[in-house]
């Protein structure tokens, strides 16, 4: 029986094929695959969005019921990668830790032979293992399929069942799932993540806990009670907490950036007008930067 996290795996991969038809000096992400990925019912809709008029009423729609939606889900992807493209020659491997329909390691061409690891719910890997077959034939031998529930199973325990050794540098991939944890998930895969080797990355978006918690809805009264009073997304965090968080951890805050930031650098080149939203923020890391001497951590925290 699908978990209502799992329903959700495919709607993102929908808006990316979907911005597909925008020309293509217009277009915030690239990919391809995108619309091949997606089930058949998924497709069946993309189709429909074709005509210019259509794709024009589905973004007014969203951004009136959920303000920030559209540009957000596309700019959280194109920051990611970016990042994992820039770091490509100083890892080892990646893992993506919720990865859904996401098509990244598959397109992106400084990734090629890099061995990489995708985590998900059982039914989200059986809805990626059939959009694979149908665009590539066959799994890349370089990738690993992990079935996974990070809410009760241990991730290292899934990934060294299948090759994975924690001595590899690695980019870890966390993209719209902190949401769907709970308090005992989330320090699961944060005590999980301790153990990265030195150098490794870790890009990963997060929703406010205040929005959360409901106590700032941020435009937002739609989108709360359809995913936070239906019990969907229930765990947030906060802007100003996580710097310590993550050092516990061993991580180092490179990046916090909203929303706007985002669409500042992605949206405002294409002379396209998206809305924004505070509630969803994507963040950068590094790891393995423990003190010489010292049961502490460095880092440092740097707000673009």
């Amino acid at each position: 029986m699908a978990t209502e996290a799992g329903k959700t795996a495919a709607g993102p991969t929908a808006l990316i094929a979907i911005e597909q038809y925008s020309p293509a000096g217009l277009r915030i992400v690239d990919d391809d695959l995108a619309y091949p990925m997606l089930p058949f019912a998924f497709r069946a809709f993309v189709r429909l969005m074709w005509p210019a008029w259509a794709r024009t009423l589905l973004m007014r729609a969203s951004e009136r019921s959920i303000p920030g939606m559209w540009s957000g889900m596309m700019c959280r992807k194109r920051y990611i990668d970016e990042r994992l493209a820039a770091s490509a020659r100083d890892i080892d491997a990646v893992v993506n830790l919720g990865a859904g329909l996401d098509t990244r390691v598959y397109r992106l061409p400084s990734l090629s032979g890099i061995p990489v690891w995708e985590l998900d719910l059982p039914e989200n890997i059986r809805q990626k293992q059939a959009g694979l077959r149908r665009v590539l034939q066959e799994l890349p031998s370089n990738v690993s399929l992990v079935a996974v529930d990070f809410n009760r199973e241990d991730i290292q325990t899934a990934l060294s069942s299948h090759g994975y050794s924690s001595s590899l540098r690695t980019f870890f991939i966390w993209e719209g799932v902190t949401q769907y944890l709970t308090e005992q998930g989330l320090g699961s895969t944060l005590d999980f993540l301790s153990r990265a080797a030195r150098g490794s990355r870790l890009a990963f978006t997060y929703i406010r806990k205040d929005f959360v918690d409901g106590r700032e809805m941020y435009g937002w009264g739609k989108a709360y009670e359809k995913y936070v009073a239906g019990g969907i997304w229930t765990l947030g965090l906060e802007p100003e907490g996580l710097p310590e968080l993550l050092m516990q951890y061993g991580w180092r805050l490179l990046e916090d950036l909203s929303h706007e930031e985002l669409a500042e650098r992605y949206v405002t080149p294409t002379g396209r007008t998206f809305a924004t939203t505070t509630v969803e923020r994507a963040a950068f890391d590094t790891g393995g930067v423990r003190l010489e001497g010292s049961g502490s951590f460095d880092f440092e925290r740097r707000l673009v």
